[in-house]
Parts: C-alpha cells; structure tokens; sequence
C-alpha cells in the first residue's frame, strides 16, 4: 500500500492530540504490524503535543513509531488545513463538535482531493454536510464518509448484514442497543457531552434542513414498524428500553434512501432503542434526562452543562473522560430484531411470518471500538475504491461501503457481526 504520487501520506489523523484521536493513534500503531508500508502522520495545532501523543502512544503499544509523521494544522486557519490534506489520501477528522469545526476540513479535503472520514454522531452536521457539498465532493471525486465510529458504524452495517441474512424480504429492523461496564463503571468524555448539548438546542434547525431537502417520499410498505412510546419494555430482549437519542436511526435511513434510489433495493424500517439494565436504572435515566433536556434548552442551562457534565449527567460524562480500567472493563452489543415476508405471496398477505434475530458486539464503544471502525472505515476508502459508489461524493457508512469488505475487516478486528437467531417462523 503506498500513498498516491502527490501525496505524503496514505493517513493523517487530524486532532491527534484530542481525547479520542490518542487512542486512534494507537490503534493505528497496533495495525503497522498488518501493514507496515502503510504510511500515516498525526495533525494538530501543538506540535509538542503531538509529540507526547506518539511517545504515549509508542509506550502502550510497544511499536517504534519513530518514522510516524506530523503535520502543525489549526482548524481556524484555512491555509493549514489545506497545507495538511493535500499530504494526505485520507484524512481522519477527529476534532469535534463538528457542528462548530467540522465543515471547514471537509471544504479542505474536497479543495485539495483528499478523502474525508470523521466520527460525528450529530445529525445536523452530517445531513447538513450532504447537501452543501455532495456534488462538489463528487466533482472532486473525492468520498466524504460521515458517522464512521460507533455513532453508527454498528447500526448502519448490522442493518445491512441483517438483510444479507435474511432469506425473503426484510420489511422492518429494530436495533436494541446495551451497553456493559465492568466494575470500574462506564463514563463519557466531555466532547460527546458537548455535542450532545447543542445538537439538542438546535433540534429545530435539523427539522428546517430536512424539510428543504425536498427528497421525494419513499413507498410505503405494510407492516408499517411499530411505533414504539418514549419509554417501554420490550419482550423481545426483556428489557425496560427507551429511543435511543443518537444519529442511528438518521444514518441507517439516509442510506435506505441511497440504496433505494441509486439501486432500487427496497428500503428497510429501522427503529434504534436502547436498553437499561433495571427499573432502578430506567428512573434514573429519566431523571437526568429530564434535568438535560430542560436546561439545554437556555443559553445559561447550557453554561451549567459544560461546566459541570458529570453533575448533570450522574457521573455518566466528565472533562476528564473514562480512565483506561473503565475502558477495559466496557462494551457493547446492538440485537436486531428482523421481520419480514418468506416470499412475495406471503407478503401479499400484509403479516410478516419470519423473524431474524442479529447482533453485533464489540469493546467499550467510544474510545476503543470507535478507532477500530474508523481505521478500517479509512483503510477500504484507501484500499477498495473500485468497490466505493463511482465518483465519490458524501456518503453513510452503509451507503459507501455496503460492497466493500468492511464487515469483513471489522469481523477480524475485535467488532463482531453475528446472527443469534437463525430465520424462525412467527
């Protein structure tokens, strides 16, 4: 593997020195083993920082990382930016929220022809970002990929291999997500809580963008997904569950819709929910999300939720994020509950009558498995693009790599996608 004549650089990892790009960092460092010609460089506004982010990095990885490169790029400088992709065939775009630092390294990376993969799970940015610049990345031919960590890498692809599964017609996906953490318990870091804040206070303006996309209405097929209450228990994985408030259902319905018009391929339902692990922990849950919605509402209940997430939040986000224990003792899984029709003359009778049940499964979601899918994301990008969507463009997950042997890779790496249930008549 070898960058392209013009550029430096297969990868640059933009915001190396942030929280989450540390441990992309050293995900990368552990895959130099698979591809050691692989050439990758780190990019940010302190280069002394990047430093003790290689050092770091070279330490709990046990790899000389001596010939890694850096780049000294500021998000508030255009000129930097475009200075950075256009050393680079990838850029993977770690600076967030991107609501605020995402659309000006997009604009470099189509300016200067470098691919783009970042890991935003704030709908307003990715929705925004195709439709002020899809047609300019496909007349660069370069692939902008959105949403390309756990936010929603896991939903997007497990709906896809859901329906590889699947022998008939697959009508509608519920996808239930739960998270485990060991004894160290789990928390966030202060950048998803941040992102999480003004994607909620600006909730209306996503309903503004998607009403001007004028997209024309997808057909309507019967049964329609059941509509599920704010809060319920489900039967089927006998847990108290919920909505679950992130970018999932947005990005798997975005790439229905691509599917749909670009290949005709019938668009699945998809509702995404997520599971607590008692009654005790559903109250709780309620109660601060109350607490979080009302005061993201203000200007000064904003204040109060940057300044203090782990109070706001019962301990679940904090500044400092998860230590490395809290890490190693979490994961996740996502169980997709697939319905749908043996056959054509079953589905004229309006009943689904067979069921799949699917799941995929990986380590702690944010800081571990997040690098994972992003890399890899970033590796098919760089290594299959005659299996890409031709011409490049701004693309899901699931619409760019849907041909690509991600499922693949991620299946090798720790992230796991596996049917739980074989296809059983109901």
């Amino acid at each position: 593997m070898m960058a392209a004549p013009s550029k430096k650089y297969d990868l640059v990892v933009f915001g190396a020195s942030g929280f989450t790009g540390q441990f992309v960092v050293e995900e990368l460092a552990r895959h130099q083993e698979e591809e050691p010609a692989l050439t990758w460089a780190l990019a940010g506004r302190n280069l002394e920082k990047l430093e003790s982010v290689v050092a770091q990095a070279a330490t709990v990885t046990d790899k000389d990382l001596s010939k890694v490169g850096m780049i000294k790029a500021n998000v508030h400088d255009i000129q930097s930016l475009n200075d950075m992709c256009s050393q680079a065939v990838v850029v993977l775009n770690c600076v967030g929220p991107y609501r605020f630092y995402g659309e000006q390294v997009v604009r470099a990376c189509i300016e200067s022809g470098c691919h783009h993969v970042d890991i935003s799970g704030e709908p307003q940015f990715l929705e925004g970002i195709q439709v002020n610049y899809g047609e300019k990345a496909k007349e660069a031919g370069v692939y902008v990929v959105g949403a390309c960590g756990f936010d929603s890498i896991p939903a997007d692809m497990g709906v896809l291999y859901t329906k590889q599964q699947f022998k008939g017609i697959l009508n509608t996906v519920e996808g239930y997500l739960s998270f485990n953490s060991g004894r160290e318990g789990f928390c966030g870091h202060y950048a998803t809580w941040q992102s999480a804040i003004h994607g909620f206070a600006n909730a209306k303006e996503l309903a503004t963008l998607r009403k001007g996309m004028n997209n024309n209405p997808l057909p309507k097929y019967t049964p329609r997904l059941t509509r599920r209450p704010q809060v319920f228990f489900s039967k089927d994985v006998n847990k108290w569950s919920l909505m679950f408030p992130g970018a999932d259902a947005s990005v798997v319905r975005r790439t229905q819709r691509y599917l749909y018009e670009k290949d005709e391929e019938r668009p699945i339902q998809f509702g995404a929910y997520m599971t607590v692990g008692s009654l005790f922990w559903l109250i709780v849950t309620i109660f601060f999300g109350a607490i979080f919605g009302f005061l993201a509402k203000y200007k000064t209940g904003r204040n109060l939720l940057e300044k203090y997430p782990r109070l706001f939040s019962g301990g679940a986000f904090s500044h400092a994020g998860p230590t490395r224990k809290q890490m190693e003792g979490s994961s996740f899984s996502i169980t997709f509950q697939g319905e749908g029709f043996t056959d054509e003359e079953a589905e004229k009778g309006g009943k689904h009558n067979t069921k799949i049940i699917t799941q995929v499964k990986g380590p702690e979601p944010g800081y571990v498995a997040t690098p994972i899918v992003m890399i890899h994301a970033a590796l098919v990008i760089l290594d299959e693009q005659e299996k890409l969507p031709k011409g490049g463009g701004v693309f899901t997950p699931g619409g760019a790599f849907a041909k690509t042997s991600l499922l693949e890779r991620l299946n090798k790496h720790n992230v796991e996608f596996s049917v739980v249930s074989a296809q059983t008549s109901i």
